[in-house]
């Protein structure tokens, strides 16, 4: 019995030797050689092995040549990516690896660059040649064939949208109201989110309302061209511009309240161009008969920007308005009146307006100053008396 025993020994330890070699065959591996976009070995990539048979995930990296291994992968179906500062750059798919030599995966990011930059003119012109259709799989080939289409309906669209704009324009910058408004619907209609569009179209309603001698249909362009600036702010709400415009609109459809809120916020938006702002307000309130509230815009102008000339003016114009007669037929005007002509002379002393703020300062009895001095500019010193 003891005999036997031992008889059995050999054979079950050459048994546990043969199992044992199996396993061991049942393992591949995966190499290859990286390189980047200069052409050149690349070090410190990042090579994903991702199993698509069974769960399982592996890594390793290139080395100084570029060159990377990993073994003792168990045999199967591999997707194999690199990975270069943390972005994914190349993948091959399907990667059945063997057992004996190694399966070899070579990344050229070079190459891949070149082939995605094809891709993408391939894309842009609609040409696909045979040779890259042939290397893409059939859900990249489908993809990309509807990217070409989709970009392809998207430069009609982009062509027709910009013949109209430039139509608008055309007829805009010819007031001829009526054909910009219908170029600048038609783009609207077809790219609603285009603030330009809206702001356009709103000028040539204003424009038409300028020109329009019926009562109802110049509130109607009106209405019309304050609905369309509302949209191209609603677009673009850090735009100044806008809300400048905006409210000339609203003060030429008396809506005052709104214009000056309108006029704040162009202001609060753009602080820069308030001196301009709050001139415009004064020009139309001026226009419009309410000469105290003009009188206030002029001077906000004037606060915002000291070396404003024209606000100087226009302020010394407006405060004209506030003269009193007295009984023997003299007027008597505000001091501050001779103030601003005055200081209009000093800062524009050949200006288009020079000539009448000297007879303006003429006609209050004051004195015309004779010596200006630029804006920032020293004073001449007075002379000293020996």
């Amino acid at each position: 019995m003891p005999a036997s025993f031992h008889t059995k020994l050999p054979g079950l330890a050459l048994s546990f030797l043969l199992f044992t070699g199996i396993a061991t065959a049942q393992t591949s591996q995966i190499e290859g050689v990286v390189k980047g976009e200069d052409g050149q070995p690349l070090k410190d990539a990042v090579i994903k092995i991702e199993r698509k048979d069974i769960k399982g995930n592996y890594k390793t990296k290139s080395k100084k040549k570029g060159d990377y291994i990993h073994a003792g992968l168990p045999l199967g179906t591999y997707k194999v990516t690199v990975e270069v500062a943390g972005t994914d750059r190349d993948t091959v798919d399907n990667v059945r690896t063997r057992l004996g030599e190694p399966t070899v995966i070579n990344f050229d990011l070079q190459q891949q660059k070149a082939k995605q930059t094809a891709l993408q003119k391939a894309a842009e012109t609609g040409q696909l040649t045979q040779e890259q259709a042939r290397e893409m799989s059939p859900e990249a080939r489908a993809a990309m064939e509807k990217q070409m289409k989709d970009r392809q309906a998207a430069l009609a669209k982009n062509k027709v949208l910009n013949d109209a704009f430039n139509t608008g324009k055309a007829a805009l910058d010819a007031k001829q109201y009526d054909e910009a408004i219908a170029q600048f619907t038609k783009a609207s209609e077809m790219d609603p989110k285009q603030n330009v569009v809206w702001s356009n179209l709103a000028e040539a309603y204003i424009g038409k309302a300028k020109v329009t001698a019926a009562p109802a249909d110049r509130e109607a362009a009106l209405a019309k061209g304050i609905e369309s600036y509302q949209k191209a702010i609603e677009l673009a709400p850090t735009d100044a511009g806008y809300y400048n415009n905006y409210a000339l609109a609203l003060a030429q459809a008396k809506k005052f309240d709104e214009m000056r809120a309108a006029i704040e916020k162009a202001v609060s938006i753009n602080p820069a161009g308030a001196g301009q702002y709050y001139f415009n307000l004064g020009a139309i309130l001026t226009n419009t008969g309410q000469v105290a509230p003009a009188c206030e815009a002029f001077k906000k102008a004037i606060d915002t920007d000291p070396n404003y000339a024209e606000a100087h003016f226009q302020y010394g114009v407006c405060l004209s308005a506030k003269g009193t007669a007295r009984p023997d037929g003299t007027v008597v005007y505000p001091p501050e009146m001779g103030d601003a002509f005055n200081k209009y002379l000093a800062l524009a002393p050949t200006g288009p307006n020079a000539e009448a703020a000297k007879a303006m300062i003429a006609q209050m009895g004051g004195k015309v100053e004779t010596i200006y001095t630029a804006p920032g500019a020293k004073k001449p010193a007075t002379p000293r008396r020996k």
